[in-house]
């Protein structure tokens, strides 16, 4: 009985200390957690900037076009704010969609263009975004190319035959 006993007593002290662990490490998760919120709230804060995109499309469309054909494609904007419009990235969704956007900062009335790329070798449906991020007073902009990409003919090339003009004769000297 008394080995009994004992077996007892060790198994409450290991769940009494493993209890004890559980809620430390609860409690200990649960206060980082509100420290990191209340360091995530701080930039919420801070002003909001006056410039603002207004884009002429947020998609462009090829339709059906054959491989290797143009996929070059613009995107018309104004900065209608009352700042100047600073782009500080232009990234398409892989890399076969490569966007360029104006370096200098867009004066408030101005337009400018974001021009496209699309590598048409890729055969099949094109569905691609472009995320710019500016200073915009209403966030990150996302457009959208979408399409078809639709393959070559396959050219074979033949052995042309011409047309038979009879069998060999013999010289006769």
């Amino acid at each position: 009985m008394d080995r009994f006993n004992k077996n007892r007593k060790m198994k409450k002290i290991i769940f009494t200390l493993g209890l004890v662990a559980g809620i430390s490490y609860a409690t200990f998760a649960q206060d980082n957690h509100n420290h990191n919120a209340a360091t995530t709230a701080t930039p919420a804060a801070a002003p909001t900037s006056l410039a603002e995109i207004k884009m002429d499309k947020m998609e462009h469309n090829y339709g059906n076009i054959k491989q290797g054909d143009n996929g070059e494609c613009t995107f018309k904007f104004t900065n209608t704010g009352k700042e100047p419009l600073v782009i500080t990235s232009c990234m398409g969704s892989c890399g076969c969609t490569v966007p360029k956007c104006p370096a200098e900062p867009v004066l408030p009335g101005k337009t400018a263009e974001i021009h496209v790329k699309y590598d048409t070798n890729r055969v099949g449906g094109i569905y691609k975004t472009v995320t710019v991020n500016s200073n915009n007073k209403n966030g990150v902009v996302t457009l959208t190319i979408k399409g078809n990409v639709e393959a070559k003919p396959v050219e074979e090339s033949f052995p042309q035959n011409k047309a038979s003009q009879g069998a060999p004769t013999e010289k006769k000297s």
